[in-house]
């Protein structure tokens, strides 16, 4: 068997995966936010025939130069093909030597999630759950395993329009030790579950009700203006009532969510404030959380892709 730790392999989905753990990843997407050093250009989006996207997302740091050649089909949907294809290309900055080729999807899939896991770690009132997730696709599956390993979750709620993806993901929870159970009507549960998390296809309103004061919910369906999850209620709701933040700043013109609530998502901080916060404060006196539910709009960024890159090639 090869080591998939070696960062000159090209690596498949199983080798990117296992360079990926996701506390370590939710670490390291810490550390590359407090790295001045990195840079990330805008992403290219083109549009292909048949309503699928080419994204090129180029990014860099002192060590590495990254771009991410991914494909997003939405047809592909409920099909053997995935949604997502491609490959994360790693290159020696000094020398310009390709030093590793990652697996597209994988990366995507967890760093999204590990995302998810920092922001939860930073912010979460209630950070034990229950977990509800609604969507039983790859994020749903990656997010489920990122919570189970990095918060301690051990109990789940699972809503998903395809019950055999719901059943699937149900099981593979119990395979964790978790305890997994299925709800036809996700609003149903806002009320058990303090930690949320919406991964659809973000083709209509999947959550309407009001959360719980002390819920964290982390909305990375929708990552472009005409895409949704969540009711404009909701949104609302957790501006006023609680707290907002973004994962970048190129959530002020991503977040369908956010946007189609009328909300001016350029006053919400991201996550690199919030973790240049922490820092902070962890040299001084601590604070408390602000009181409310908090919403955490993730739209992607090639900076994430970065930090996977520079956790497999260490």
């Amino acid at each position: 068997m090869p080591d998939p730790l070696d960062p000159t392999l090209l690596l498949d989905a199983a080798h990117t995966a296992a360079c990926l753990p996701y506390p370590a990843l939710a670490a390291e997407i810490g550390r590359m936010l407090a790295d001045a050093r990195v840079q990330v250009p805008p992403r290219l989006v083109q549009a292909l025939p048949g309503g699928g996207s080419l994204f090129v997302m180029p990014a860099l740091d002192g060590r590495l130069a990254i771009t991410k050649l991914i494909t997003y089909t939405p047809a592909n949907l409920g099909t053997d093909r995935p949604t997502i294809q491609g490959h994360v290309l790693v290159f020696d900055v000094a020398t310009g030597e390709r030093l590793a080729m990652l697996d597209g999807p994988t990366v995507t899939a967890r760093r999204t999630a590990a995302v998810s896991l920092l922001a939860a770690q930073q912010l979460a009132p209630n950070p034990r759950g229950p977990l509800l997730i609604v969507g039983a696709g790859v994020q749903g599956r990656a997010h489920l395993e990122a919570f189970a390993l990095g918060l301690g979750v051990r109990e789940v709620r699972i809503a998903s329009r395809r019950p055999a993806g719901a059943q699937a993901l149900a099981e593979h929870a119990q395979t964790l030790g978790l305890q997994a159970e299925l709800v036809l009507d996700p609003n149903t549960a806002l009320a058990d579950c303090p930690l949320v998390v919406t991964c659809t296809p973000a083709a209509g309103v999947v959550l309407s009700a009001l959360p719980r004061p002390d819920a964290f919910i982390a909305a990375v369906g929708a990552f472009t203006p005409a895409m949704v999850e969540l009711s404009a209620e909701v949104c609302v709701h957790c501006a006023q009532c609680g707290s907002v933040v973004v994962d970048t700043r190129d959530a002020d013109h991503e977040a369908g969510d956010l946007l189609q609530a009328g909300l001016d998502v350029t006053r919400f901080v991201t996550l690199k404030d919030v973790v240049l916060q922490q820092q902070q404060q962890e040299q001084q006196r601590p604070q408390g959380r602000p009181p409310g539910p908090v919403l955490f709009k993730s739209c992607g960024w090639a900076g994430w892709d970065l930090a996977a890159a520079r956790l497999a090639t260490a």
